[in-house]
């Protein structure tokens, strides 16, 4: 199967639509020459009125720890975004529901096939951290952070870059003195 026709089959899924108050409107991003994968949580509300993958100050924020601009995280020929959940899951109290458990067990094996091997994987938020990271079942999202060269070369965890971002930067001032710069690194030598 080619990149196109797995898109077209994702963007037609209507498998969790009874769960979503806004609907199924999936939205994914990757090329087969996408060499860096951003694995969110799921599209906010704007995202998903947007149809555009990390189309908020989220977005902004990760281009920038990334040492990339906006419109080159959106370049399916350097970076895929492929999420837990494809489409908002819809609001909960604090913030967004979780991702739809459906999702990712449905579609990420099939899209990794398509993906260059020599990839690198940021794991943006608990949710895929857990799912890619077995072995730190019961770490912090924090310890999985501060221990990122473990991961390395295929994965890098990272907070998600909302606003709530603000305080771990804030808190752990590290992140900025030493996480980024590598992260940096690792993405300019794959793009």
């Amino acid at each position: 199967m080619t990149a196109d026709a797995l898109k077209r089959e994702i963007r037609s899924c209507t498998l969790c639509a009874e769960h979503l108050p806004l609907g199924p409107k999936p939205i994914v991003q990757f090329s087969p020459t996408s060499r860096v994968v951003v694995i969110g949580q799921a599209p906010g509300r704007i995202t998903h009125e947007s149809g555009f993958a990390f189309d908020d100050k989220s977005g902004y924020r990760l281009a920038e720890w990334l040492g990339v601009s906006f419109e080159t995280l959106h370049d399916p020929a350097r970076f895929a975004i492929v999420s837990m959940g494809f489409c908002y899951p819809g609001k909960a109290s604090g913030g967004d529901k979780p991702p739809r458990p459906e999702c990712a067990p449905t579609w990420h094996e099939r899209i990794w096939k398509l993906l260059p091997e020599d990839r690198l994987t940021l794991l943006v938020g608990t949710y895929a951290q857990r799912a890619y990271l077995p072995v730190t079942k019961g770490w912090s999202m924090r310890e999985r952070i501060v221990n990122y060269r473990e991961f390395l070369p295929a994965f890098f965890p990272l907070p998600h870059p909302s606003w709530r971002s603000t305080l771990f930067m804030r808190d752990n001032p590290w992140f900025g003195q030493e996480v980024l710069p590598e992260l940096q690194k690792q993405v300019r030598a794959r793009i």
